[in-house]
């Protein structure tokens, strides 16, 4: 039994595609740059909750790939004027992840990278409050980035304040 979109083949929009995979993969890859767990600073104050090192790679390489087609699904679903505000908020978003990194790595301050925590988690939630009504499917690829941040933020908050 066939049913009417049975026969509808993907179409990729390649600009889209492959503009979302540049500017997602460019945060990542200077937010890695400074992100650097084997010092000394950083194993004499991480918690005890702490995955080992090889697990953070992994996650994010996952979660970066799932903010990339979060952004080229709401990217190709949004009308002309949404557009605008969908990529606002994927930069916005972009930028506090990069200044997390930066903050607490480069500049070893904890509590100011708690604080960008804070306002990463919030314009997690809202790119997915605002893209449900977009694509449903955008704003559940970003539920694991959403939990895996909150997860870094407890991770955080031990630091910072015990």
């Amino acid at each position: 039994m066939k049913t009417k979109n049975s026969n509808k083949k993907l179409k990729i929009n390649w600009p889209i595609f492959i503009g979302s995979f540049i500017l997602v993969h460019l945060f990542a890859f200077f937010g890695a740059k400074f992100t650097n767990p084997n010092t000394d600073w950083y194993n004499s104050i991480k918690p005890s909750i702490t995955p080992p090192d090889f697990v953070f790679g992994i996650v994010w390489t996952i979660l970066f790939l799932l903010i990339w087609l979060s952004l080229y699904f709401a990217c190709t679903n949004a009308k002309p004027k949404e557009k605008i505000k969908v990529r606002a908020l994927f930069l916005t978003n972009l930028i506090l992840n990069f200044l997390w990194s930066y903050i607490f790595f480069r500049l070893q301050n904890p509590l100011a990278a708690f604080v960008d925590l804070i306002l990463l988690w919030i314009s997690i939630l809202i790119m997915m409050e605002t893209l449900k009504k977009i694509s449903k499917l955008s704003a559940w690829l970003l539920l694991h980035y959403f939990i895996w941040v909150s997860f870094a933020a407890v991770l955080n908050y031990l630091i910072a304040f015990t």
